[in-house]
């Protein structure tokens, strides 16, 4: 299992994977080892858009003026704080995903995570100038008790998201035709 590091600045933004994926231990081991910040999210508080906004404000300390919907949501992960990334970046690491796989927001959830993640992991802003603080990594680990790779990638797909699949896990991206 191979095909991404999340310690680096590249990409798939979001990953899905088996529970207790050895590889991903590891990973995440080397983010933190670096400095990185490894933030975990129970699935049964991501149900809902309202719950989404809210587990990751606290978790990663959104400011007060986050305006709780789907863009802010993007704008704040663009912009964490090296408070909340170690100044090196984070993983945020999403546990019993499965909750989440068939609920009406879950693509639209992935998108906004590949967004958020896609901007911070940039020394650039949407127009190309050079942003004022060095890209850092900032990757979603999905973990499924039930990995069905397949029926993943197809919840997953959707036009501006390249997905990929590789031997025990789905990752998605930007879509460059799209986004960039």
């Amino acid at each position: 299992m191979t095909g991404f590091d999340i310690a680096e600045t590249s990409a798939p933004w979001a990953i899905f994977v088996p529970q207790g994926e050895a590889e991903i231990r590891r990973q995440l081991s080397e983010l933190e080892t670096k400095g990185g910040r490894v933030h975990h999210f129970d699935s049964r508080d991501l149900l809902t858009e309202e719950a989404v906004c809210r587990s990751f404000a606290d978790a990663l300390r959104f400011p007060g003026y986050f305006g709780r919907n789907w863009d802010a949501l993007v704008d704040c992960l663009a912009d964490l704080c090296a408070e909340v990334t170690g100044g090196v970046g984070i993983a945020g690491v999403i546990h019993d995903a499965d909750r989440l796989l068939g609920a009406d927001h879950f693509p639209l959830f992935v998108s906004v995570l590949c967004q958020g993640a896609d901007r911070a992991n940039s020394e650039v802003d949407l127009d190309g100038f050079a942003l004022d603080r060095p890209a850092f990594a900032e990757h979603f680990l999905f973990e499924f008790s039930a990995f069905d790779r397949e029926r993943i990638a197809q919840q997953v797909e959707q036009p501006d998201l390249t997905v990929t699949t590789g031997e025990g896990f789905v990752a998605a991206a930007l879509c460059p035709e799209v986004w960039h």
